[in-house]
C-alpha cells in the first residue's frame, strides 16, 4: 500500500463545484454501481468488479481506449470517498471525492494526487506539473464534475467529450 502522508506531500490537483441537487442525489449517483458510465463525458465504459464500499473495484476504460482500474480506499456515505487509480501494475494516482456545504449550497470537490514523476523532489518535478500536468488535470475535473451536474439536472447521460476534447482521455 502506499504511504498516503507521502502522497499528499506531493502535487495535486484539484477543483470544486456547486452541486444543484440535494446530497443524497448525489450520493446516490456518484456511489452507485458503474456510474462514470452516466455522466463522465470521457468514459467509454465503466465495469463493475467489486461493489460497493471500501475495496470496491471497477475499470474505467476512456474514450481513447485508456483502461484504469479504480480501488477504493475509503467510503463514507453521504460524504465521499478515496480510491487509487491508474493502468494495471502500473503507477497508482490517489484521489479523494468530497461532498460538503458552503454557505447553505452544497459541493462537489475531486482532489488527485498524481503518480507522474512523484519519486522526485518538487524541484525538479515544478515545471512539468505547473505547466502540464495540473492544468490538464483540473480541466479534466471541470468536465467530470460539469456531467455531474448535467446528469442531475437533465436525468439524460451527458454526452462523451461535451465540455470539449480532452488530450490525454478522449
Amino acid at each position: 500500500m502506499l504511504d498516503l502522508k507521502k502522497i499528499k506531500k506531493k502535487w495535486k490537483a484539484e477543483y470544486e463545484e456547486e452541486i444543484h441537487a440535494s446530497s443524497i442525489q448525489l450520493w446516490n449517483l456518484i456511489s452507485a454501481p458503474s456510474n462514470l458510465e452516466l455522466f463522465h463525458p470521457f468514459c467509454k465504459s465503466n465495469a463493475t468488479i467489486k461493489w460497493p464500499g471500501e475495496n470496491s473495484i471497477d475499470e474505467l476504460v476512456y474514450l481513447n481506449g485508456l483502461n484504469y482500474v479504480r480501488n477504493f480506499h475509503s467510503w463514507d456515505e453521504l460524504k465521499g470517498y478515496s480510491l487509487f487509480i491508474g493502468e494495471k501494475g502500473k503507477g497508482q494516482s490517489y484521489v479523494v471525492w468530497e461532498i460538503f456545504s458552503k454557505k447553505e449550497s452544497l459541493f462537489l470537490k475531486i482532489t488527485v494526487y498524481p503518480y507522474f514523476l512523484r519519486n522526485f523532489p518538487k524541484l525538479i518535478s515544478y515545471i512539468p506539473y505547473k505547466l502540464i500536468v495540473i492544468p490538464a488535470l483540473e480541466t479534466y475535473l471541470k468536465s467530470v464534475i460539469g456531467g455531474i451536474n448535467y446528469y442531475l439536472r437533465s436525468k439524460t447521460k451527458t454526452p462523451k467529450n461535451y465540455f470539449g476534447h480532452h488530450k490525454w482521455f478522449s
